[in-house]
């Protein structure tokens, strides 16, 4: 049994000393460095006031003419060429003019370029050497799922001096994502690097799933037959540990009983960050929970919004459906919304977000035995963000499964049950070290995560040199 162990340990580090380094360094880099996105306020401040004269249609006609016959959510933004509503459902999404309901997507690379330029010059950025790159469905910074709504996508240089780039869907004109040259050049050696992201592996999701899951497996299993080795192999001599080994195999042998609980922990987390339902729960609504949240309003009955004029600093307009009623909530600015229930007389409350007992009416259609819904503390060990800043998460205890509820649009922002609570632990906090402790104190965080994945290196490049040190030997013996 023990020379198994050895022996798996020597080709498993071996095989995957150089994949330890590379974690251990790229986890730095993606602690400062996030992937790319379009953050909530950049989206927000690339919007146009919303217009909605006498010639833009109602909101259900406007369902209607989208053909998507399970539409949840309508929104109503302003583009270059017009007002448009964003029409979605369960499975697509479809964007057409307000004024007459025809087609909005995006074809034309000029049509693509000119809301590219828009949006930047909103957000104060140079896009006078705005040039379109590139349409196609996926590229290194666009492979994620939540874009495939909008594929393909429109990529478009801004020419400015950060190097950023835009991306524009096809499919409802909107700006999806950015990028900027530092973010670009810093992933390469952060998040590509640590997901094994290449665009070519990524955009093939459940491949790469399994590949990086079984990777992360055998990882795993290495470090554990590394740490049994280690326990074993130690000396006690006057009351010090010591190591029967000499040069890089004592130094590797030291450093890897002082990190053992980090590395242990931190590639099983990592491990599980790829469990997708494997092990725990994924937080997802069952059908009948979808069938009640995503439930398909009356939009003719919503037809009293039509009535109601757009404020003036309104730059979008949602309508979707909660509890069985019709909701318009008109934004303004990223932390200010007014939101105005369906069929309500106007002289009737005008509501900032939904308030508790909006929620508590409805969780008790979801799961039996609810208590009344409160809000998320912003220090809450299980933290659940809204859409909106400064928004009220709500969360309702229904006996051992949650709802956490963003009081902004309605949405269920988290469904957690008892693995998914139990997953919260398991990968999260092993992995990312966002205890609510550490959360309130920051530099300390950033100095235990930057310290432990040094720490990790160091211990990964013991592993490089005994193992290149292995490989000569091997190929020697077998070269004489």
């Amino acid at each position: 049994m023990m020379a198994a162990i050895v022996l798996l340990h020597r080709w498993l580090g071996i095989a995957f000393c150089l994949m330890f380094a590379m974690w251990f360094a790229s986890g730095m880099v993606m602690h400062f460095v996030l992937f790319p996105s379009l953050t909530e306020a950049e989206r927000f401040a690339g919007l146009a006031p919303a217009e909605r004269g006498a010639t833009v249609m109602g909101v259900a006609d406007a369902v209607t003419a989208s053909g998507i016959t399970d539409a949840t959510r309508v929104r109503l933004i302003q583009r270059g060429d017009g007002p448009v509503y964003v029409v979605s459902g369960s499975s697509r999404v479809r964007a057409i003019h307000a004024s007459d309901g025809a087609d909005a997507s995006v074809e034309s690379p000029d049509a693509a370029l000119a809301i590219a330029q828009d949006h930047a010059r909103r957000r104060g950025l140079d896009a006078v050497r705005a040039t379109i790159v590139a349409r196609a469905d996926y590229d290194q910074w666009s492979v994620a799922n939540g874009f495939d709504r909008h594929r393909p996508l429109f990529r478009i240089a801004l020419g400015d001096a950060a190097g950023t780039e835009v991306y524009v869907s096809s499919r409802t004109g909107e700006v999806v994502l950015d990028t900027t040259r530092s973010e670009r050049g810093w992933n390469w050696v952060g998040s590509v690097l640590h997901w094994i992201y290449p665009t070519v592996l990524r955009s093939n999701w459940a491949l790469w799933d399994r590949v990086i899951w079984t990777l992360s497996l055998l990882a795993l299993i290495a470090a554990m037959f590394g740490a049994v080795l280690g326990a074993i192999r130690t000396r006690i001599r006057g009351g010090l540990i010591s190591s029967p080994y000499r040069g890089w195999h004592a130094l590797h042998h030291i450093i890897g009983l002082v990190a053992t609980v980090f590395v242990l922990t931190w590639i099983f987390s990592g491990w599980l960050s790829m469990d997708h339902g494997r092990l725990f729960s994924r937080g997802q609504l069952t059908a009948a929970e979808a069938s009640v949240t995503n439930a398909v309003p009356d939009w003719r009955a919503a037809s009293s919004f039509d009535q109601r004029p757009l404020s003036t600093s309104s730059r979008e307009v949602e309508w979707f459906a909660f509890n069985g009623s019709a909701y318009r909530r008109d934004r303004t600015d990223l932390g200010s919304q007014t939101l105005i229930k369906a069929g309500e007389p106007a002289r009737d409350r005008q509501m900032a977000f939904l308030e508790e007992q909006d929620v508590s009416s409805l969780t008790p259609r979801l799961a039996a035995g609810c208590d009344a819904a409160s809000v998320l503390a912003d220090n809450d060990a299980y933290p659940a963000r809204p859409i909106v800043p400064g928004a009220p998460v709500y969360r309702s205890r229904c006996g051992d499964l949650w709802f956490d509820i963003d009081g902004a649009d309605g949405s269920i922002v988290q469904r957690l049950d008892a693995s998914r609570r139990a997953y919260r632990w398991a990968y999260s906090a092993l992995h990312t070290l966002d205890l609510p402790v550490l959360m309130a104190h920051p530099r300390l965080r950033d100095g235990l995560i930057v310290g432990l994945c040094a720490l990790g290196l160091v211990f990964s490049v013991t592993g490089i040199a005994i193992g290149w040190r292995r490989l000569r030997a091997t190929f020697a013996t077998k070269a004489a």
